[in-house]
């Protein structure tokens, strides 16, 4: 059974601008500068120093918690630097850059696909900690701790995420489409970890290319699935066609359209038994289990109207923006805004020295004509953010409780719930950033 959630909009998508395009394989950069926090958790803490010499694959940054992911070099070279830099999120995180010194070789070097099936859940586990796998869809969350639920809290349901429903980005529909069966089988291997007796691949129906593919491999698969030389297919997924709504790809959203279930508010999906995973997610957990391969690169989506060539791509981590250029062609119109990420969730940029990091799915470029700079202006009480409001918060009034520094009762409104989705800003008639607010004020909050 399917149900509607409450609130959400409809931004126009541009998705067509790249939904064709290839993923295709990028150049190796001149050096790249990984940050030692890529993810939610703990900062990685740095296993190398100035002037040693790693390659591609080598572990550089180890984790340091129990919520914290390892990075891996992207490129072989030289250690030449470890200083704080800039992240799309305007943080500044103290980052190795690693610099080639020509002569070495930039392939990473997989080990032999093996048979998964005798692999015990606790192994499984020790790979993906140690190929530092986060969840792609954005958050970063550690995959080997999201898939660790507590005995108290089984999981008996695993939701396959491939609803991309941020406007332009296409990278997940178009890996959906060229790594059907890798990410069937990354499925797989989350169902095992967790033991779920139920599996659910959520696509919207915008990517109507993406649902044929996975019914066409599900139904080939039935009987037939190859996972390396083993197979697991203990649990057939059922494919779920959603509407399309912005941010149905949040997970509780998803978790409530599909299982009609209602993660408590500070909860977790774990805590309802569900977990949901990102579709480049189960792809870089299928890499990782079968051939040793650490998440050093990612598929990101480049794009936007001024875009030369939008392109969907695989991109090493830390490859600087401003040295993709030629991967898109340059512009035909000079950007006015860049953003890291979707439009609806994603940073603005200062400076395209920016180093792409796991967290990032997409660049977007923005000419002036496309950014609605109109001045803020008075709140008008339409209520159209708390109409738009997915978890049902009331915007404007958390704004003024920010506004005038009550934190105490923004907090006890829960504005920690907010998941700066940003349907309350897109939608509100007075341009009053109201996503700003929400952010600001959850982070004057924990200091409370």
């Amino acid at each position: 059974m399917q149900y509607r959630f409450r609130g959400g909009v409809h931004p126009l998508t541009f998705k067509s601008l790249a939904s064709d395009k290839l993923i295709k394989r990028s150049f190796i950069p001149k050096r790249v500068v990984l940050p030692l926090s890529q993810h939610t958790g703990s900062p990685a803490q740095a296993v190398v120093s100035v002037g040693d010499r790693v390659n591609v694959g080598d572990l550089v940054a180890k984790p340091s918690g129990h919520i914290s992911a390892a990075v891996h070099a992207s490129i072989a070279g030289k250690i030449t630097k470890i200083a704080h830099f800039p992240t799309y999120n305007q943080a500044r995180v103290l980052s190795i850059v690693i610099e080639p010194e020509g002569g070495e070789d930039q392939d990473f070097k997989p080990k032999p696909d093996r048979n998964i099936d005798p692999i015990p859940k606790e192994e499984f586990l020790g790979i993906i900690r140690d190929a530092g796998v986060v969840g792609l869809g954005g958050a970063g969350f550690p995959a080997d701790v999201k898939l660790s639920p507590p005995a108290n809290k089984p999981v008996d349901t695993v939701i396959l995420n491939g609803a991309e429903c941020e406007p332009y980005l296409t990278c997940d529909h178009r890996l959906m489409l060229e790594k059907t069966q890798e990410i069937l089988t990354g499925l797989d291997i989350i169902v095992k970890i967790l033991g779920a007796k139920h599996a659910y691949i959520a696509i919207e129906k915008n990517k109507l290319s993406a649902i044929y593919a996975m019914e066409k491999a599900l139904k080939l698969n039935s009987l037939e699935r190859r996972a390396g030389p083993g197979r697991l297919g203990s649990v057939k997924p059922k494919l779920i066609a959603l509407d399309e709504k912005y941010p149905q790809g949040a997970e509780k959203q998803i978790i409530k359209v599909i299982l009609n279930r209602i993660v408590p508010a500070g909860g977790l999906p774990m805590d309802v038994g569900c977990v949901a995973n990102n579709v480049g997610t189960a792809y870089a957990i299928y890499e990782a289990v079968y051939f040793g391969k650490p998440l050093f690169e990612r598929a990101i989506t480049i794009t936007g109207s001024c875009v030369r060539e939008p392109v969907n791509t695989w991109v090493r981590m830390g490859t600087m923006l401003s040295d993709m250029k030629d991967i898109f062609g340059g512009f035909t119109k000079e950007p006015k805004k860049i953003i890291m990420g979707g439009p609806m969730m994603g940073f603005a940029q200062y400076s395209m020295d920016t180093p792409i990091s796991k967290g990032v799915s997409g660049v977007v470029f923005l000419t002036e004509e496309e950014i609605d700079a109109h001045k803020e202006s008075v709140c008008i009480r339409c209520g159209r953010c708390v109409d738009a409001c997915p978890i049902g918060l009331v915007p404007t009034t958390l704004m003024y409780r920010v506004k005038g520094e009550n934190f105490p009762e923004a907090k006890s409104l829960g504005i920690a719930n907010c998941y700066e989705c940003g349907a309350c800003a897109y939608i509100c008639p007075a341009k009053i950033p109201l996503l700003d607010y929400m952010k600001f004020g959850k982070a004057k909050i924990q200091t409370i």
